[in-house]
């Protein structure tokens, strides 16, 4: 399941924006969306410094959403009129620091968190989160640096008006809950804006790391053709190269088979029904998404789950290799996703 953390703050020396109303249209947009029940929903309002730190610590998301105010970097304006037709996501205070997201003090006014201060605090969670939504002014620029350490960063080049933001959020949502990935989501929001007469939909902007994976369920990024390093308990390790399995134990150096020929072969038989499983639910589920290869897993344990000596062959052969032996032999865009599910599933076999 992928957990939403939806932070707000319009801290009362700010323009009071319909921070309500978006996450309505949030919700509303994921409860009707055909893969509903893989979204969990975590709203945190007048958010301040300790708040933001300790809601990441707690909820763990793989998608953060802020709405409230922002300030470009010098950008020092007085505080509007807040009778204005429209309200703009920016922070008015005379005298503002420079530039940053809103937050509130302990008395409920603005407090600006820099952007390097936000940049730091989300390198620290770069293994949870794969998306971050500044539904903001100018948080453009926190955008940039924050996508040094996450998948995806979205945020807006200019001010952006209150109605605009709603729309954006919508559509953005409306696309995540159909399964589709952040881009396509960040395309159709955009675009909701100008279906809506807006004509702010070239303000927002999107970041994407190539260099940083995807996170499945098992909350380990995927890196194609990267080794990966595992601790034992006795504090040496274990690298395993995704090609052919060999063992490199520090101090004692040990290299070869895991297992024996007849065991190659069971996690063998074993992997090629897993393909075929996975092959079969190609026709029903896309793969190329993340929702859809998170389908894909959950739809292959239930396979396996309903065939009783298939169960009983997998436990035997994961027991000589490893779950993570099958992952080698897999060849589909949805394995480490089944790999993380056959790992959860495992223990609940208690193997």
């Amino acid at each position: 399941m992928k957990k939403i953390l939806i932070l707000s703050a319009n801290p009362r020396n700010t323009d009071w924006l319909r921070l309500d109303e978006e996450i309505r249209e949030i919700k509303t947009a994921l409860k009707r969306s055909k893969y509903r029940d893989n979204f969990e929903v975590i709203t945190e309002g007048a958010v301040r410094i300790d708040d933001l730190r300790r809601a990441l610590l707690d909820c763990e998301p793989q998608i953060l959403h802020f709405s409230g105010h922002a300030t470009a970097n010098n950008n020092i304006v007085v505080k509007n009129n807040s009778g204005q037709l429209q309200q703009h996501r920016e922070a008015y205070r005379l005298n503002s620091p420079s530039g940053g997201i809103a937050l509130e003090n302990n008395s409920g006014e603005m407090q600006l968190v820099s952007t390097k201060s936000l940049t730091d605090l989300f390198k620290n969670f770069q293994n949870t989160i794969e998306c971050v939504l500044l539904n903001a002014c100018y948080s453009e620029v926190q955008a940039e640096e924050i996508h040094k350490h996450i998948y995806c960063v979205i945020g807006m080049e200019r001010s952006i008006r209150d109605d605009a933001a709603i729309k954006f959020a919508q559509g953005f949502y409306d696309v995540i809950g159909a399964g589709r990935n952040y881009e396509d989501a960040f395309q159709l929001g955009s675009n909701n804006i100008d279906l809506n007469g807006i004509p702010q939909s070239l303000i927002t902007t999107i970041k994407i790391n190539k260099n940083i994976g995807i996170i499945p369920s098992n909350n380990k990024r995927i890196f194609p053709n990267k080794k990966e390093k595992y601790n034992m308990t006795d504090k040496r390790s274990i690298n395993i190269g995704t090609g052919n399995y060999n063992e490199r134990i520090e101090g004692n150096y040990v290299q070869g088979n895991y297992y024996a020929n007849s065991e190659k072969q069971s996690i063998t038989e074993v992997a090629a029904e897993i393909q075929k499983i996975l092959e079969q639910l190609d026709k029903s589920y896309p793969a190329d998404t993340t929702l859809g290869k998170m389908q894909i897993a959950a739809e292959t344990i239930k396979s396996i789950e309903n065939n009783p000596s298939f169960v009983e062959r997998i436990l035997s052969a994961s027991k000589a290799g490893g779950v993570q032996a099958f992952g080698q032999l897999l060849n589909h865009p949805a394995a480490s996703f089944v790999i993380a599910a056959l790992e959860d599933w495992q223990k609940t076999k208690g193997n």
